[in-house]
């Protein structure tokens, strides 16, 4: 099963990681991945961050990271929760989980499901800084830990 959510108002981690196992006693392990904002970012601080994204499009990209976990790992749910408009810091962002029975499958599905949402999916952040406003550009640290799933590759 999946569960591909984008919008604006918060969600409440605790009940979505109960989801993941409700009603499944064959899980044995659920891992879970809340992206939070922080309020510095590339050494200036960050009063709060806009968050915008292509209806649609983005459901879709969300959802084809999603079917090629389920189809490297054995996995009983994953769920990913992403975050839109204004946004301060600590508030939550995006919420990652899986479910499977044996741990060492939900722990890889997890880390590759975001590794892979923050260089596949179609998100832009603005963020609100003393300077002013500014677009910040995607990092090479994500796209180097992306890699490291090369196509076929389950244990990265």
């Amino acid at each position: 099963m999946q569960r591909i959510r984008v919008q604006r108002d918060p969600f409440d981690t605790a009940e979505e990681q109960k989801i993941l196992s409700r009603d499944k006693p064959q899980v044995g392990a659920v891992v879970t991945f809340i992206g939070l904002m922080r309020d510095i970012n590339e050494g200036a601080e960050v009063a709060a961050m806009t968050l915008e994204h292509y209806p649609g499009m983005t459901e879709k990209a969300l959802g084809a990271i999603a079917e090629e976990a389920a189809q490297r790992w054995d996995l009983e749910d994953i769920s990913i929760l992403h975050r839109v408009g204004e946004l301060r810091p600590q508030d939550p962002i995006v919420f990652v989980g899986v479910s499977s029975r044996h741990r060492g499958e939900a722990f890889r599905a997890c880390e590759f499901l975001i590794d892979y949402l923050k260089t596949r999916a179609p998100f832009w952040k603005k963020e609100k800084t003393p300077e002013g406003e500014r677009w910040v550009d995607a990092r090479g640290t994500d796209d180097d830990a992306a890699r490291r799933w090369a196509e076929g590759s389950s244990d990265a």
